[in-house]
């Protein structure tokens, strides 16, 4: 049986679309359900910016369909500020905010690192010990958040599940072998990131589910792309969610022995002129 795919898009609040994508005079509020509507995930990334509260986590997963997935994105304090050194107290914050309100819906957590910051494997050891695998131990975590989260932290799980992790690298040292493989012996995903060459793009498979961030083919953040780059972009989910982890242009180490069908998650960031919306649609089509 063959992987699951999912295709949305990186965050859903954004002035451009409206009218462009959404109808004219959808209230605000109503913007994630008429997303959910036409689209099966998203990639929450105001939890990069400050940790969310529950109970915006719990009126999200109220507002969409039941196998709708959020991806949930991690705290730039964690990966841009403390660069993943002594991150305990902010791991625990960060999961005592509230994202086990989102229960069955809760998909991979995703976490972006700053172009400044190299490969350092010890560094990412350390980081990844330190990362909740299931639902249960994230409970755990949480419960030892600190005091900035009294009386609004949410430490309890409906349910036991697995939980997994992807990291998005932007320094040119990841581009080898060497990094790849030590994601995959910690079953990290490594997110393929196409980002009109402002950072590796790499199409190495690292994990039992594959991570793709779209920003844009030509300009980031903004170019839309072409019928063709969806194409080849839906080829290489087919093959990656049959289990096949194709040599591309844009791997760099040889692929894993076993053949293991994959659950694909897919989010479309360029946002600035509408496109990923309407992108993100015109891929999903592609997949089905």
């Amino acid at each position: 049986m063959a992987g699951r795919v999912v295709v949305g898009t990186s965050g859903w609040r954004y002035g451009p679309w409206r009218g462009a994508f959404y109808p004219e005079g959808l209230r605000q509020r109503d913007e994630l359900a008429h997303l959910a509507g036409r689209l099966g995930s998203v990639e929450l990334n105001g939890s990069f910016y400050s940790l969310q509260r529950p109970e915006s986590y719990r009126r999200w997963a109220e507002e969409t369909p039941g196998d709708f997935v959020f991806s949930v994105k991690g705290s730039r304090y964690i990966t841009h500020m403390k660069r993943l050194r002594g991150v305990e107290t902010a791991l625990a914050n960060f999961f005592a905010s509230g994202l086990l309100a989102l229960g069955h819906k809760l998909g991979p957590l995703l976490w972006q690192l700053p172009p400044s910051l190299a490969y350092n494997p010890e560094h990412l050891d350390e980081f990844f010990a330190l990362l909740p695998r299931s639902t249960a131990q994230a409970a755990e975590l949480a419960a030892r958040h600190d005091e900035r989260l009294d009386g609004r932290a949410l430490t309890e799980t409906d349910a036991d599940r697995p939980l997994r992790h992807a990291l998005e690298v932007r320094h040119p040292s990841f581009a080898a072998p060497e990094p790849v493989e030590f994601l995959r012996q910690h079953g990290i995903g490594l997110v393929v990131a196409d980002a009109a060459g402002s950072w590796p793009h790499l199409e190495d498979v690292t994990a039992d589910f594959v991570y793709l961030r779209l920003h844009g083919a030509e300009e980031l953040y903004a170019s839309g792309y072409t019928a063709a780059e969806l194409d080849r972009f839906a080829r290489l989910i087919d093959a990656w969610r049959n289990g096949d982890c194709p040599l591309t242009d844009h791997t760099v180490a040889t692929p894993p022995k076993e053949r293991e069908n994959r659950d694909v998650y897919a989010y479309f960031d360029n946002d600035i002129k509408a496109h990923a919306p309407h992108d993100a649609l015109a891929l999903a089509e592609r997949c089905t």
